[in-house]
């Protein structure tokens, strides 16, 4: 692909902003959490104005990924609990479920189960707030959405490509975009002013060794994306395994067997986050479709 082509498409990509399924909820949220003297009653207060979304948040934050399973009873605890970060980050997971379902069949559950693996894996290798790990892990193909709202054409391109080719979808956007989806989560961390955290951990997840600044988000993520796939749990879009990153346990301080028991806690839990799914009346009251 020629420089002025990527150009127009990264331009494209980060026109985001007329994405119409991120709320204004989450503008206000950000100026909040700006502001030092912001309460966290303030912030609740916000969110919940928007009923749907807060349903959406409490559904996902009470499922299995969080490990705080039907616990959490108000947007307030959530924040208290789980912390502005992971909140944000599941409003906007959850403000373009839609699109995602719509855009790549299977997405959504691969997106969560990678989020319950990654959180696992945190949990396994006793990380401070495991909690935003799995927002990290939830996150990790969000450029993917993005990219089949805002190219379609290219976006498809890029699934024949996988489909004649026998490519991973990285590869495939390599040879049609010119980038892959983790550079557009970077652009999108970067635009929706993510905490640094999640933008290495999404930006680096197929190469967690280029992390610099937070190696263990990225590898948490880069090992749950592994797991997520060895399930054969959802789709990212094509069916090929995710190469192990050498690197990636040495990191994490954990031995390939600790892997047993976070693969046995995730397919223990596979059943209740499948259950995350929204319910069809919670995306018709969105105006959305399921």
């Amino acid at each position: 692909m020629d420089e002025d082509l990527k150009t127009s498409a990264k331009g494209k990509i980060l026109s985001i902003r007329d994405l119409p399924t991120l709320p204004k909820v989450l503008g206000e949220v950000s100026k909040l959490v700006e502001n030092p003297n912001t309460t966290i009653e303030a912030i609740a207060k916000v969110i919940s104005r928007d009923q749907v979304l807060s349903a959406k948040v409490l559904k996902m934050v009470n499922s299995p990924v969080y490990g705080f399973p039907g616990r959490i009873s108000s947007i307030q605890h959530s924040l208290v609990l789980l912390g502005i970060n992971v909140i944000r980050g599941v409003i906007i997971s959850t403000s373009v479920f839609d699109i995602m379902a719509k855009a790549m069949e299977g997405l959504w559950e691969h997106s969560v189960g990678c989020a319950l693996a990654t959180g696992l894996i945190a949990r396994k290798a006793g990380l401070k707030d495991p909690e935003e790990y799995s927002v990290c892990g939830l996150l990790h193909d969000l450029g993917k959405v993005v990219a089949a709202v805002q190219l379609p054409e290219l976006h498809k391109a890029v699934g024949e490509t996988v489909r004649s080719q026998d490519l991973r979808w990285l590869e495939a956007e390599k040879a049609v975009l010119g980038f892959g989806h983790d550079r557009i989560n970077s652009w999108l961390a970067e635009h929706w002013h993510l905490p640094p955290t999640i933008k290495e951990a999404i930006g680096s997840h197929h190469y967690p060794e280029r992390a610099q600044l937070y190696p263990m988000h990225a590898a948490a993520v880069h090992l749950g994306d592994f797991v997520v796939r060895v399930f054969e749990y959802g789709s990212g879009g094509d069916d090929q395994a995710v190469p192990l990153s050498p690197q990636v346990l040495k990191t994490l301080n954990i031995k390939f067997s600790d892997l047993d028991s976070v693969l046995d806690s995730f397919a223990e839990n596979l059943s209740e986050v499948s259950g995350v799914n929204f319910a069809p009346e919670d995306a018709m009251a969105s105006g959305g479709k399921a």
